[in-house]
């Protein structure tokens, strides 16, 4: 567990953040200068607070009134940076070994590295480049692990390439794992905790279900990155149309390519902008999911739309539609309507794995 609660002054910026982050990956998402990096500087103790405390897992990192302020080697952080930052003359083995050799075995099996040990950086692709980042920083033997934007220089094929990978580290490790990001598939794919800040001040901090699934977020997220995240399970694959069967507590949804094998369990980011509303059961549409919700909120943004929050079973679904819209349709909480999802309106890169 990480707990912070900061207060921190630079001469061209100011950040005041307080949040916890259980195991697993806590996502520090905002636009470009919110301050995400300024924070995860200061938990490594590259930046120096000017007041409040850092706790990782019952040790103390930083205490501003008890005048605790460990060094950075001390810390043990694992830290893994936009491009890697490889040493260009080691080989791949010899750039693990400078990270440590806490549980080396373990690490280059879980990250798929062991036929890249004898090459050098240069050969590597960039996916690769930061596999061994990331295995680099595991060997350490870290109390938590920091990633900032570790995905932003990679093309989409390369991203594809790891994502499992940070799955896996997720699913496997108890470490929890600070995640800078700016694009919110990476954040639904992975956190399980969300800290939505803007200008070093934390809006919203919570599960990254619930922080989603709030209409009262959408402002916040800005209204393209406005979303949830479904966890289910699939259920079946159809070759000959390339769709998968994703059941969930609250209906089934039929979504482009293979998921993964029967049985797998997957978690799909289903955008707001992407779900329609009928107040009666639609016939006769080409869109493949039509799911009966039940309206749970609404929030009026600052423009045309409003920001509808649905539940359908245990699961929570979120529409953008515009007042006009929701005048028509009467909506209001409690009232039972339809959710209209196209099959391809999620893209593949919307959906992962636990």
């Amino acid at each position: 567990m990480l707990s912070v609660d900061l207060r921190i002054e630079l001469p061209d910026f100011t950040a005041k953040a307080a949040f916890e982050a259980p195991a697993g990956v806590t996502a520090l998402f905002g636009r470009s200068g919110a301050g995400k990096t300024t924070l995860i500087n200061a938990v490594a103790g590259l930046v120096r607070p000017a007041s409040g405390r850092i706790e990782v897992g019952g040790t103390v990192l930083f205490d501003a009134a008890k005048g605790i302020d460990l060094p950075v080697q001390a810390r043990k952080v694992g830290y893994v940076f936009q491009d890697g930052r490889l040493f260009p003359h080691m080989t791949v083995a010899r750039n693990l070994s400078y990270g440590g050799s806490a549980y080396a075995e373990r690490v280059i099996a879980m990250l798929g590295i062991g036929s890249l040990l004898q090459r050098m950086p240069a050969t590597l692709s960039g996916g690769e480049r930061q596999r061994v980042a990331l295995g680099r920083a595991l060997m350490s033997g870290p109390r938590i692990l920091l990633m900032d934007e570790p995905l932003s220089a990679l093309d989409a094929e390369r991203k594809e390439e790891i994502l499992p990978y940070l799955e896996r580290l997720r699913d496997e490790t108890k470490l929890p794992i600070l995640y800078v990001s700016h694009d919110m598939s990476e954040v639904a794919r992975l956190a399980t905790t969300l800290v939505i800040l803007d200008c070093g001040k934390v809006l919203r901090a919570g599960a990254v279900t619930e922080v989603l699934s709030d209409p009262a977020s959408v402002r916040s997220l800005g209204v393209r990155e406005a979303g949830v995240v479904i966890t289910g399970t699939v259920e079946s694959y159809d070759a000959t149309d390339d769709l998968s069967r994703f059941v969930f507590d609250g209906g089934a949804l039929i979504l482009p390519c293979r998921l993964g094998p029967e049985g797998a369990i997957a978690r799909v980011r289903v955008a707001a902008s992407d779900v329609i509303l009928s107040g009666t059961a639609p016939k006769e549409i080409s869109a493949l999911n039509v799911l009966p919700v039940k309206v749970t909120g609404l929030a009026q943004g600052k423009g045309p739309g409003v920001a509808v929050g649905l539940q359908a079973g245990s699961a929570r679904l979120l529409a953008r539609v515009t007042r006009r819209s929701a005048a028509a349709l009467e909506l209001k909480e409690g009232q039972e309507i339809f959710a209209i999802i196209k099959a391809t309106a999620v893209a593949r890169r919307d959906i992962g794995h636990s």
